[in-house]
């Protein structure tokens, strides 16, 4: 982890009507570091998410990312820089192999800039994808189809789809929700290997403890302000973040 900030979120703010969804919130994202946001249900998490990475417009804010204002670009423009994200609700192409969902990303301008014209056989390299993310290739579960696969597995073919496009900076929303244990037991030293490629990742995550194995920092929200940021250790003990998050009294 380096003390270069690739993110800059600045006094973001959205509201639908008249519930204030994401009020002013301000963070940095350091290169390489992993960065929790947690809260509540209907806290903002996603809302801040989708502001982020332009599915959804400010009201006011603004977001930097690698030094460049990203205020305003459309969200493939931000996919096309770098900045992906998954999907809580995720839609694969089910009627296609696993595999072949990440032809797609593969062919996308990112992927081919970053592979110079090298790129290779592309069914070959979206099936090292899937087995870097935990697929077995011996028992042919890249090519079973994507609709016919346990969440487990669409998850990290999800992530699979960010990694497709060579990304400096990957969101995931909620990547441990609705796993197993022994699932999540899996997909944590997977966090771990993307964090030590040089990979920043922001982890919006209701699955505290597991999210606490991986997180370098957090950012608590609650009814669409933050209301606190540091380290694990530090947010866990906050007095407001005990009475927003787990519902302790004074």
């Amino acid at each position: 982890m380096t003390d270069q900030a690739i993110l800059q979120v600045r006094n973001v703010s959205k509201a639908f009507g008249g519930v204030k969804a994401v009020q002013e919130v301000s963070f940095d994202l350091y290169e390489g570091e992993v960065l929790g946001i947690i809260g509540p249900n209907g806290s903002g998490k996603t809302t801040l998410v989708n502001l982020i990475t332009g599915f959804v417009r400010k009201d006011a804010g603004k977001v930097y990312y690698l030094g460049q204002d990203i205020s305003r670009w459309p969200a493939h423009r931000i996919a096309d820089a770098g900045l992906v994200r998954t999907f809580q609700v995720m839609r694969p192409y089910a009627t296609l192999p696993a595999f072949k969902n990440l032809i797609p990303p593969l062919y996308a301008p990112r992927a081919r800039r970053s592979a110079r014209g090298k790129f290779g056989d592309r069914t070959a390299v979206a099936i090292d994808l899937l087995e870097e993310v935990g697929f077995e290739r011996d028992a042919y579960v890249p090519y079973k189809l994507a609709g016919s696969l346990p969440l487990g597995y669409l998850k990290r073919l999800e992530l699979a789809r960010c990694l497709a496009l060579r990304p400096t900076l990957i969101i995931c929303d909620e990547v441990f929700s609705g796993l197993s244990m022994s699932e999540i037991a899996s997909m944590v030293p997977l966090i771990e290997r993307l964090q030590l490629s040089g990979m920043t990742l922001i982890m919006v995550e209701h699955r505290l403890r597991e999210l606490f194995r991986v997180a370098n920092r957090v950012v608590v929200l609650n009814f669409g302000q933050k209301i606190a940021e540091g380290t694990p250790q530090e947010v866990v003990q906050n007095p407001e973040v005990r009475r927003a998050y787990l519902g302790e009294e004074d």
